[in-house]
């Protein structure tokens, strides 16, 4: 029988050790730890400093890190948790092709969404750590490229199956013991349609890998090999007990989550696709079933089990339990926030598809895992549960044919939905959620670049969903085209709304609208491949807002007076929902007639 890891994942086949294990007194312990994470900090910093392509430079779509020879990881950057979860799974794939050729001034370069990879437009740079000779790590990185070829620019849905999504790179050496291969590079560039934003990231992606080799042979020269990886395994140990002791304190049981389900595959609409989530934690070990949930699709939304689905869940469980607001002990993310926390998806389902299934667009599915995890468990962790978010990346690209006629722009955008209330605070407005953890793109982005002009960008005009602690709000943008543009997307419009908790109410579905306001007013599907947007059209893109957490009619008067000076909520919202008279001539809450509207509920 072949072992298995805390994910499930197999462990035949790893590196041996390669260190001595030695005691690290408390300040050395201090003083590496911070070093790591400084260094997969300032790994993040180059890339998305030096990266050509909006989404990595300016929403930091992205992830770095330093890794052991097992692909264990040592630290990571504060950035996307999906990108630096994946990374590991990377270095599996890569490893059962190259394990025992690694040279050092090798550098990797790896996509494959059923070997590891997140999916496919997400390119992973690795470059082997050697340290006396001995093959110790990896420095690695990942980030999402502009367009890696395939049927569509930028973004595809309806595609047949993976090698219809674009250029594939299994494990390649793009250096090889130093030596660039120029005419594989140059192959790779030749395949897309922004080989000079390709080129660009690509060069970005290296440049952070060889910083974060060479600040980690910086740290072993200074202490050692084996005090350094004596310390990981430490910090390691650590942030995995201080995890499996929250994880204790929850009842064992199975926490089913409320069904929900996606709107359609981007092809067969009218077909939601079911999302079924079973937490079952025994001792210290949490185990996400996802049995129930809707089989593989025909089109490109399915999701890579390793790659995303193992991802997910191992942030899920350790943003719940150790969230950092209300954790204080330092806990740092690294593999032991890893091992307890399990995943299980049947083969031939949208969260393990078989090969050779599309699996490109696939985060709304893992966003929902997450918010599903939280609703699962909500009842047990009534402080730090969240009542459902927007849950579902928005991602959209825009593209068409350069006025060279020789290439394509392509600008690919992430747009902000919003968090649930939870127990204490209202719901966050206008951010990306929970797996993303995206920043938005300027306007002024793409209007300096491209050929469109936003006529609109802020909160939306609906009123949050009402609770103790309100829903927050999703954004609203609304794009004229210039010239004739053609639009993907990969979006969830949530159909079903977020979730309320606690007797707050449910969210706000989204919405994709081409002519808002005209008489060619149009609704789009969430997700639509190479949908054609003419000369003078406008689209508007309506975000979901979070649920709502806690009785609407327990909620201070006087923050729903400022919620109505803020044009969040109507006076009439505000009698209706959470029975607060407001005097809006004097500015103040009516105190006699809120209390008669509360008591006669």
């Amino acid at each position: 029988m072949t072992a298995l890891d805390p994910a499930g994942v197999s462990l035949a086949g790893v590196a041996p050790r390669n260190f001595t294990t030695v005691d690290v007194d408390p300040i050395t312990l201090r003083v590496i730890g911070g070093a790591l994470n400084s260094i997969a900090k300032e790994m993040a910093q180059i890339l998305y400093r030096m990266a050509y392509s909006s989404l990595i430079r300016e929403s930091e779509d992205l992830g770095a890190g330093i890794f052991d020879a097992n692909g264990r990881e040592l630290c990571e950057s504060d950035s996307t948790p999906m990108h630096c979860g994946s990374i590991p799974a990377y270095i599996r794939g890569i490893d059962r092709k190259l394990a025992g050729t690694y040279r050092p001034g090798d550098v990797i370069l790896h996509n494959h969404p059923y070997h590891g990879a997140a999916h496919s437009p997400d390119y992973g740079i690795m470059i082997p750590i050697f340290f006396g000779g001995v093959h110790i790590g990896f420095a690695g990185c990942t980030g999402h490229v502009s367009d890696i070829g395939g049927n569509f620019p930028g973004l595809c849905m309806d595609v047949v199956d993976v090698w219809a999504e674009g250029k594939l790179m299994d494990s390649m050496k793009i250096y090889d013991a130093g030596v660039r291969n120029e005419a594989l590079i140059q192959h790779i560039l030749d395949n897309v349609r922004t080989p000079e934003q390709n080129a660009g990231d690509l060069e970005a992606l290296i440049a952070c890998s060889r910083l974060g080799e060479k600040r980690f042979l910086e740290l072993l020269d200074r202490y050692g090999l084996d005090v350094v990886m004596s310390a990981a395994d430490k910090w390691m140990d650590y942030s995995e007990d201080m995890l499996r002791r929250k994880i204790r304190e929850i009842p064992d049981g199975e926490y089913v989550a409320p069904e929900s389900y996606l709107d359609d595959d981007g092809k067969n609409r009218d077909v939601p696709l079911k999302v079924s989530v079973r937490v079952k934690v025994e001792d210290d070990d949490v185990v996400v079933d996802l049995t129930g949930s809707h089989g593989q699709v025909p089109t490109a939304f399915n999701v890579p089990f390793e790659g995303s689905v193992l991802p997910t869940v191992a942030s899920a469980v350790r943003t719940l339990l150790l969230d950092e607001a209300l954790t204080e002990e330092f806990v740092p993310q690294n593999d032991g926030c890893f091992r307890p926390a399990k995943a299980y998806a049947p083969e031939g389902t949208l969260f393990n598809p078989d090969f050779p299934a599309s699996c490109f667009a696939r985060f709304s599915q893992i966003n929902r895992i997450f918010d599903s995890i939280n609703l699962a468990l909500s009842d047990v962790l009534p402080d730090r549960a969240v009542a459902g978010s927007s849950a579902a990346l928005c991602a959209i690209a825009y593209s068409g044919l350069a006025e060279d006629g020789q290439s394509y722009w392509v600008y690919i955008e992430i747009n902000e939905g919003s968090y649930g209330g939870r127990n204490g605070k209202d719901g966050m407005d206008c951010v990306d959620s929970l797996m993303a953890n995206t920043r938005n793109n300027p306007i002024e982005e793409l209007e300096l670049n491209h050929a469109m002009i936003a006529e609109r960008y802020e909160l939306r005009d609906e009123p949050p969903a009402p609770g103790r602690y309100r829903g927050g709000i999703g954004s609203v943008r609304k794009w004229k085209m210039l010239t004739d543009t053609f639009i993907g997307s990969e979006a969830d419009n949530r159909n079903d709304p977020p979730k309320g908790l606690e007797g707050g109410h449910a969210g706000r579905a989204g919405s994709f609208t081409r002519n808002a306001g005209t008489d060619r007013e149009e609704p789009l599907h969430s997700k639509v491949t190479q949908e054609k947007c003419a000369a003078g059209d406008t689209l508007e893109i309506k975000l979901p807002s979070g649920g709502g957490y806690g009785d609407p009619f327990e909620r201070d008067a006087a923050t729903v007076l400022e919620d109505v000076l803020d044009d969040f909520v109507s006076v009439d919202d505000a009698r209706t929902h959470y029975g607060v008279e407001i005097d809006l001539a004097a500015s103040a809450v009516d105190e006699a007639a809120t209390a008669r509207l509360r008591s006669a509920r």
